[in-house]
């Protein structure tokens, strides 16, 4: 497999997940030069890295703009979005569990367990 062995979408991104455990995912992302302006807001952590192209992100708030070779961390729970990019515009994403996103899901168990426990007839 060659990572700049790839086809442009016409519109959107295209994702190809190319490896995944349970605890981390690599992710090519090919972008058109019409993105789609979606929110995300994600459970895991998020380190990006842009290998080919420009970006322009809104990340909680505030405007970044990327070029080749630039790459940053976006936390668990972050909104963020892509604004624009440059046709061909080629990304590696590692999204990966982060400690904050462990917690929250052993104190969701928790709770849960705690529901369930309080929720359960007298005998």
């Amino acid at each position: 497999m060659n990572i700049y062995d790839y086809e442009i979408p016409s519109d959107g991104e295209l994702f190809e997940t190319l490896y995944r455990n349970s605890q981390t995912a690599i992710v090519r992302i090919v972008s058109s030069e019409t993105p789609e302006e979606k929110l995300y807001i994600q459970e895991e952590d998020e380190w990006v890295c842009l290998l080919e192209g420009e970006a322009l992100l809104e990340i909680d708030g505030k405007k970044l703009e990327m070029k080749r070779g630039d790459a940053l961390l976006i936390p668990a729970l972050t909104p963020h979005r892509v604004l624009k990019t440059a046709e061909g515009t080629l990304w590696l994403a590692v999204h990966c569990q982060s400690d904050s996103s462990k917690t929250m899901k052993t104190e969701n168990r928790q709770n849960r367990k705690r529901k369930n426990e309080t929720s359960r007839p007298s005998q």
